[in-house]
């Protein structure tokens, strides 16, 4: 039987277990899928901690890339053998796995499979922010936070790609680097600078258009004091913790801003966004304005060492498990 990563109560790293797990033909309008690589997101720690509660038992796991095994009833376009990807629904962090197939992209040529499960949940998350969320344009100045982590390199990537000038945000000094390989203009080290201050000082006051926050609580507050009036803080996603409640009158206060807390699901609800946003994302990434940065990888089976890692701040770029 194939193995997977499980949890059965929430809690830290230590509650994952890999177990042995039936998976059995696919039904009407499935496909059943041999991983071949599974992404690491942040959004992984949230639901396995009982920030983001699941019923339970549950496989973790949002993204990931394999070969299709087998076709259930009613599903055109795929066939055995054909190299897909995916980002949803949960379940990933097995060995094999059944899949909705209108959840799933072919990987064209040109693309690895460690690449594209690195890049589905990311690097769809990096398309919405930056082409419907704010559509970033030629000239703009933007802030993006954690812009060492696995959505701030190709975010970096893309927006220089489009134009912008990007101010990123990262943890320490070891990833100033990095983060200015990823096209930062201006790199802001949190730990020990005032952002919002820097920030006013490199647009000489006058603000960004729009902040990508996947921070959360403890960077919230000094991201609104970034933005220029009617701009849109973008806060999707909560690695420092959930923000707290706020009292909206603020975003008056601070210049009419627009506040918004975006996910994938409901920007690729559809199939014809899904397919918008896989098809973006794999040519910027084939055409190298996009580039995957694998910087770990762990067995499948260590998924617990993974996400010590992750929430210690200790990787950089995109995590892949091995199946």
């Amino acid at each position: 039987m194939p193995f997977a990563i499980r949890v059965h109560q929430t809690g830290g790293p230590e509650v994952l277990q890999w177990e042995a797990v039936e998976v059995g033909d696919p039904g009407p309008g499935q496909v059943r899928v041999r991983n071949t690589a599974v992404g690491l997101n942040y959004i992984d720690t949230y639901q396995r901690s009982g920030l983001y509660p699941l019923p339970m038992p549950f496989t973790l796991g949002s993204e990931g890339a394999g070969v299709v095994e087998a076709v259930g009833p009613k599903v055109k376009g795929l066939k055995k053998g054909d190299r897909v990807a995916y980002a949803g629904p949960i379940g990933a962090y097995a060995q094999v796995v059944l899949r909705p197939a209108d959840r799933l992209v072919k990987i064209p040529a040109g693309v690895s499979d460690r690449d594209a499960a690195a890049m589905m949940l990311k690097g769809m998350t990096a398309w919405y922010l930056l082409r419907r969320t704010y559509k970033v344009k030629k000239g703009d100045f933007i802030l993006a936070h954690a812009a060492a982590g696995g959505v701030g390199l190709i975010l970096c990537q893309w927006a220089k790609h489009l134009g912008a000038t990007v101010i990123g945000t990262v943890g320490s000094d070891e990833k100033v680097a990095v983060a200015k390989k990823a096209g930062c203009k201006h790199v802001i080290v949190g730990s020990r600078e005032k952002i919002s201050e820097r920030v006013r000082e490199i647009t000489k006051g006058k603000g960004v258009p729009v902040v990508y926050d996947g921070i959360g609580k403890d960077t919230f507050m000094d991201s609104l004091d970034c933005l220029a009036p009617l701009g849109v803080m973008a806060s999707y996603g909560n690695a420092s913790g959930a923000v707290p409640p706020v009292n909206i009158g603020i975003l008056a206060q601070k210049g009419s801003l627009f506040l918004t807390r975006p996910t994938l699901n409901t920007y690729t609800a559809a199939r014809a966004d899904l397919e918008a946003a896989a098809r973006d994302l794999f040519a910027v990434v084939k055409k190298g304005a996009v580039k995957i940065s694998i910087n770990q990888t762990y067995p499948l089976s260590e998924a617990a060492q993974a996400h010590r890692d992750l929430e210690g701040r200790r990787t950089t770029g995109s995590t892949v498990l091995l199946p």
